[in-house]
């Protein structure tokens, strides 16, 4: 019943079957309380006081004992043969890259260690993809990538020449990205790991997401399992473990974290004064989640059987991961002494064993038996995730090069001697030749050769190949038409927010015929601040397990409903969780080849700047879909104050290459900018982007689109109205909530001034920017033919600007030497955010109509225009603080 005193030999079943009929009629008449009290007791009793029955952890053993794993229904001959060529020839990857003296690195120890773990994986679980099945969906372990690389050459996958060009990604041949990157192996790899904790939380909301395709019947999902290889010094990552209540809650089944625990992160141990597979397995269990741990290989299995004493699992149960470590890269004399030598009664299960039997007495994660079994028994597992906790040396076979060394992971470099001894312990003398050694050569599989045969036709059962990544959906939408948004298009004056705006066009969305059912709203608990509430009554809440009670306020006409089939994914405060949510559901096109629509809807301050790794990463997964910035602006979310004002995330967007930002001031302008978007990401001529774009909460009159706007709207600017004066002309730059500060000044310039002035709404800067780059990179390499025109040199004059925006100076700044004219200033946030009014925040951050029109004045005076007195006297008039101290510095 309890795996504390379950022993491989039962010396005296009848006494058992006594103590477990005593238990049971404690448990009948007493209650189960009762006997976990005993329970503890007697455990206290025989393993000491500071031990409690009540831990969420178990003695350091397998989970499954040797009469009860699973048959291995493969042969164990030929799979090692195979193991052991791939080992090799990953080694090889490593050395005849480094072999170039390009410092391109590698590693060599990580894949070494959990070789066998993968192995059984590919032969014998791993499912492929199939035209109604999109396969299982694995999350490698990032810097295994040389082992698995080995493989796919074995497979004919990958060519010798790919092989020698690993991390050479720049040149004209196809080069092996470094990691997994769907972004430079876009039909190899599906997901980028190798930052380390990211692999796992976005793990568990993918496998959340095909629960929520399957469970809104949109595609049978029930099959697949989504397998997550983790290291155990990874696992310090808050982003690794921060989610498994999550997983738990929502009975991911689906779900299996395989954690190779070799016991060592990059520099030392993980937990060399404890046992890290013992703290995981706590967390683990006390999470929820079925815990397999695979610690001994078979070669132990005899000694556990004779310790009839039990002091063999206390002598485990006693030894820290320090010690483990030491022992894996020390002699047999070393671990005779030293563990086994502890007591007398564990000396002697070993004393008829030879060193080299010593020497076997190998690690579950090197076991194929004990890896199958554990894995067997994750699959059928119902109603909860799985981890496997998998015991392994790091650097296993590298002998005295870095076999459980700390150094192990930095191990770049082999001699001759190592790889001899490499060669030697695996048994490829007919296949390595002394001279091979010296190239540093392949070890290829002839087509006639029995592994060669067994290597496919494993998986031609699984249904072909893994990894492999669908780049392009294979069923084309019928897309929303521009006029759909004519409610939006044109807002004849009526004052509301750009987000209401966004709400309106996701409600339209959520109307249409052919695509409803595709779009995923997704909130971190915020519905209710961005007036998205209608929406729950609406399309519903997603819940796994349905709406169990009467909501609180289910007697109004909008309530809380969570539903089975809801569409709304509601992840709580959690925006890491909820972009993962959306990083599942927009690379749906490629994990399931099921398009969806994602919109991830969040405080704008709360997005790139908090989870800047992750957006990294959807760029690199290629992801698909929108982000919504809501309440941006360093002043327009006033009240809340340094913590909630955005006057950044643009600048943290702009950083990410297909990520394409914008910040409109209109509803008619996001309306253009999603639709745009939505054609672009899923129409016939997909691009792999996805957009950022902020709104805000600020009500303001909303005007009627103007004709031929449309392509300057996606394009990132558009003159939006011009005032004619006497004097010479000054063009004003805006976008968002202070555009209509710009509007103002305009008018002020005009009226006052007499001042003449283009006014331009500027939806992206970063796409000006980019595009101006574009075109002066190309002229620069053309210089014979006729340079390219940038389209804000298209657009704008040689006349002074002056720009107001409720950014950072440098999100302007980035056009400043692509616009056609030398007199470029920029108002904007610099500085941490303040609670106050819009008007008063406007104003102590310098961007407020007062303050356009200041600037304006001071470009047309350096422009020689007007007379300085004039810009003195509007100094005065408008009572600005010249001995101000700059908001940046306060």
């Amino acid at each position: 019943m309890f795996n504390f005193f379950r022993s491989n030999n039962d010396v005296d079943p009848k006494e058992t079957y006594d103590w477990i009929l005593s238990i049971e009629s404690v448990i009948r008449e007493e209650g189960m309380d009762r006997a976990k009290f005993l329970l503890d007791k007697i455990t206290r009793k025989v393993y000491g006081e500071k031990f409690s029955f009540r831990k969420n952890v178990s003695s350091y053993i397998n989970t499954i004992s040797s009469n009860e794993e699973s048959q291995y229904p493969g042969n164990l001959e030929i799979e090692r043969r195979i193991r052991s060529i791939i080992r090799w020839n990953a080694i090889m990857i490593v050395l005849r890259a480094s072999k170039k003296n390009l410092d391109l690195g590698g590693h060599i120890s990580s894949f070494q260690s959990c070789a066998t773990i993968y192995d059984v994986c590919f032969n014998h679980f791993f499912q492929g993809r199939e035209e109604k099945n999109g396969g299982d969906l694995v999350y490698f372990q990032g810097h295994v990538s040389p082992g698995i690389y080995s493989r796919a050459f074995l497979e004919e996958r990958l060519t010798e020449e790919q092989l020698d060009n690993f991390r050479q990604e720049t040149g004209e041949t196809s080069g092996l990205s470094s990691y997994p990157h769907p972004r430079l192996m876009p039909e190899f790899w599906q997901f980028p790991t190798v930052s380390m904790g990211l692999g796992a939380i976005s793990a568990i909301y993918q496998a959340k997401f095909l629960k929520y395709l399957e469970y809104r019947s949109l595609k049978c999902t029930s099959t697949r399992k989504v397998y997550v290889f983790l290291g155990d010094g990874e696992m310090d990552e808050p982003e690794s473990k921060g989610a498994l209540t999550v997983a738990a809650r929502e009975k991911l089944d689906n779900l299996i974290f395989i954690i190779n625990c070799n016991l060592q992160r990059l520099d030392g141990p993980v937990f060399g004064n404890g046992k890290i597979i013992n703290e995981l397995e706590g967390v683990f269990r006390g999470s929820g989640w079925e815990v397999i741990k695979v610690i001994w290989g078979g070669a132990w299995d005899s000694l556990l059987k004779k310790d009839i004493t039990g002091k063999l699992v206390k002598l485990m149960n006693e030894t820290i991961d320090g010690d483990y470590q030491r022992l894996s890269s020390f002699g047999a004399s070393y671990i005779r002494k030293n563990f086994f030598g502890k007591y007398k009664e564990t000396l002697s299960l070993i004393q008829d064993m030879s060193d080299e039997e010593i020497l076997m007495l190998n690690r579950g994660g090197h076991d194929s038996k004990k890896i199958f079994s554990a894995l067997n028994k994750a699959h059928s597992v119902v109603g909860k995730p799985v981890v496997i906790l998998m015991h392994t040396i790091k650097g296993y076979g590298l002998s005295d090069i870095a076999e459980g060394m700390n150094i192990a992971h930095q191990v770049k470099q082999i001699d001759v001697y190592g790889l001899r001894k490499f060669r030697d312990r695996f048994n490829l003398h007919d296949v390595v030749s002394d001279q091979d050694i010296l190239s540093l050569s392949y070890v290829k599989l002839a087509k006639s050769s029995k592994e060669y045969a067994y290597l496919r036709n494993c998986r031609k059962v699984l249904h072909g190949f893994v990894p492999i990544r669908l780049n392009k959906f294979t069923n084309l939408l019928e897309l929303p038409k521009l006029d759909c948004f004519n409610s939006l298009l044109y807002g004849k004056g009526r004052k509301f927010s750009t987000t209401m705006a966004f709400v309106r066009i996701l409600n339209i969305l959520l109307s249409d015929g052919c695509i409803k059912k595709r779009i995923v709203p997704i909130i971190a608990d915020e519905a209710r601040t961005f007036g998205m509430e209608g929406l729950f009554k609406k399309v519903g809440i997603y819940s796994s397990c349905g709406q169990k009670y009467t909501p609180q306020d289910r007697e109004k006409l909008i309530y809380y409903k969570e539903d089975k089939s809801g569409q709304i994914l509601q992840e709580g405060i959690s925006e890491l969780g909820a972009f993962s949510s959306w990083l599942a559901a927009a690379t749906s096109y490629s994990t399931s080849n099921f398009l969806m629509i994602p919109f991830y809807v969040f405080y704008s301050m709360f997005g790139f700047q908090r989870i800047g790794d992750l957006c990294w990463a959807a760029g690199d997964q290629q992801a698909r879909g929108f982000l919504i910035g809501g309440t941006s602006g360093r002043t327009t979310l006033n009240g809340e104050g340094l913590q909630h004002g955005d006057g950044h995330s643009h600048i943290y967007s702009l950083t990410i290459p297909n990520c394409v930002s914008y910040n409109p001031a209109y509803a008619y302008e996001l309306a253009v900018i999603i639709h745009n978007g939505i054609h672009r990401m899923y129409g016939e001529n997909s691009e792999n982007i996805y957009y950022y774009i902020t709104t805000l909460n600020e009500n303001y009159c909303m005007p009627d689109i103007p004709k031929f706007s449309e392509e300057g709207i996606c394009k990132g600017i558009y003159k939006l109205e011009e005032f004619v004066g006497n004097v010479e002309k000054v063009q004003l730059l805006g976008s968002g909530s202070i555009l209509q500060h710009v509007r103002e000044a305009a008018k002020v310039l005009l009226k006052d001034y007499n001042i003449s002035s283009d006014v331009y709404s500027v939806t992206s800067f970063s796409e000006l920017a980019r595009n101006a780059q574009d075109c002066e990179r190309w002229n620069m390499l053309h210089p014979t033919e006729v340079p390219k025109v940038s389209y804000i040199r298209k657009v704008m004059n040689n006349a002074p600007i002056v720009v107001s925006t409720d950014y950072m100076k440098i999100f302007a700044e980035q056009i400043g030497k692509f616009v056609p004219t030398n007199l470029f200033y920029v108002l904007g946030t610099d500085g941490f955010g303040r609670s106050d009014s819009r008007r008063k925040l406007r104003r102590y951050f310098e961007i407020d109509t007062s303050y356009i029109v200041i600037a304006s004045l001071y470009v047309l005076v350096k422009f020689g225009s007007i007379n300085s007195d004039i810009l003195v006297s509007a100094i005065n008039r408008f009572k600005i603080d010249i001995d101000k101290i700059n908001p940046r510095l306060l």
